[in-house]
């Protein structure tokens, strides 16, 4: 298989995980009493899905390059639980739909500006008319699916 191809079939895979994660995370959210306990049991479970993986396919970080990261590799987690906290508190107020499109819309405004810049690394990408006009059509897309 096209590596290339294996690549989009498995981030269009994780976006659909998203879309699963968020309404499970506001039905946890209405058990357990708040979007923050959501996501913390949310997080045990997935670090323990994690954990029994990483065994499972003998996954052994190297802990000298790990030492060597700079401090920013390392709160990657939290980006996550802002937006598992975010999602559950949504989803009960806009809709599953509103809220993925919504936080859609805030991955690609700032994920252009990454690029246009090349943010911890990353090779830069530089903003043009296309990628603003992607991104204004997917802005255009939460209002319809808010309005319509």
């Amino acid at each position: 298989m096209n590596p290339s191809l294996l690549a989009i079939v498995a981030v269009v895979l994780g976006g659909a995980a998203t879309a699963l994660q968020a309404p499970t995370n506001a039905k946890l959210m209405g058990a357990v009493g708040s979007p923050v306990n959501a996501a913390l049991v949310s997080f045990a479970v997935g670090t323990a899905g994690l954990a029994v993986l990483a065994l499972f396919l003998q996954a052994k970080p190297d802990m000298a390059a790990a030492r060597a990261l700079p401090w920013y590799a390392w709160v990657g987690g939290l980006y996550g639980a802002i937006f598992v906290v975010a999602a559950a508190w949504g989803v009960p107020r806009l809709g599953v739909a509103t809220t993925i499109t919504l936080m859609v819309a805030g991955q690609l405004l700032l994920s252009i500006l990454l690029d246009h810049f090349g943010v911890m690394g990353i090779p830069k990408q530089p903003l043009n008319l296309g990628r603003m006009a992607g991104v204004a059509l997917v802005v255009a897309g939460v209002v319809m699916v808010r309005r319509f």
